[in-house]
């Protein structure tokens, strides 16, 4: 599997575990938004990527 594939089944893991989350803990809990600096940090990663940067 290429890297960007594998980087795309990541996100939307982690975009689902973010909504799973939200929903349990509501969306300003520590939880939630620590999951979802991880999703914008694999989501930022993936544009890198895409656009030719590191």
């Amino acid at each position: 599997m290429d890297k960007l594939k594998i980087l795309r089944k990541q996100i939307e893991y982690e975009r689902t575990m973010l909504n799973q989350m939200e929903q349990t803990y509501g969306l300003l809990h520590p939880r939630v938004i620590r999951q979802s600096m991880k999703l914008d940090e694999l989501i930022n990663t993936y544009i890198r990527m895409v656009s030719g940067g590191k």
